[in-house]
């Protein structure tokens, strides 16, 4: 499972010109899946974005967690993150989940991420064309990755 976080100030998610899902401040969170990905994978990935400390103290230093700010989360699914471009000009997408798998696992998580997660966690819709904005807050992104087993 790979996910790319990025610290916002805001972020919304339109699918055919209509706003489906909005935060303020918090993280939006691209995420793809591959074929081995598991519960054990969800749920370890759910806990590392709840918990992380990406946001700044009195101090100016990145020591508070989305619930200290009273941030939100807004994950949108993303196959292409397991896009391979190391042969020709157009990207290899065997490495991603198919379809039927990914939208399983991506329902997984948010229920697993809603549960886990201390705020509002909003999504956007599988297998969706959506138009996302973001105002990048740093800017801070991170890329998260686990593997089943590792």
């Amino acid at each position: 499972m790979r996910a790319v976080l990025q610290r916002v100030s805001e972020a919304s998610v339109a699918v055919g010109g209509r706003e489906i899902s909005r935060i303020g401040r918090g993280f939006l969170v691209l995420i793809g899946f591959t074929r081995s990905d598991c519960d054990e994978v969800l749920q370890w990935m759910a806990q590392k974005i709840s918990s992380l400390r990406l946001f700044e103290d009195e101090a100016g230093k990145m020591n508070c967690t989305l619930e200290e700010v009273g941030g939100e989360i807004l994950a949108v699914s993303q196959f292409t993150l397991y896009g391979d471009c190391r042969k020709g000009r157009r990207p290899s997408f065997d490495k991603s989940a198919p379809p039927e798998q990914a939208e399983m696992l991506y329902e997984k998580f948010i229920d697993i991420l809603k549960r886990e997660a201390p705020c509002p966690v909003a999504a956007g819709v599988f297998r969706e064309h959506m138009h996302v904005s973001l105002v990048n807050d740093g800017p801070v992104t991170l890329m998260i990755e686990k593997e089943a087993g590792a």
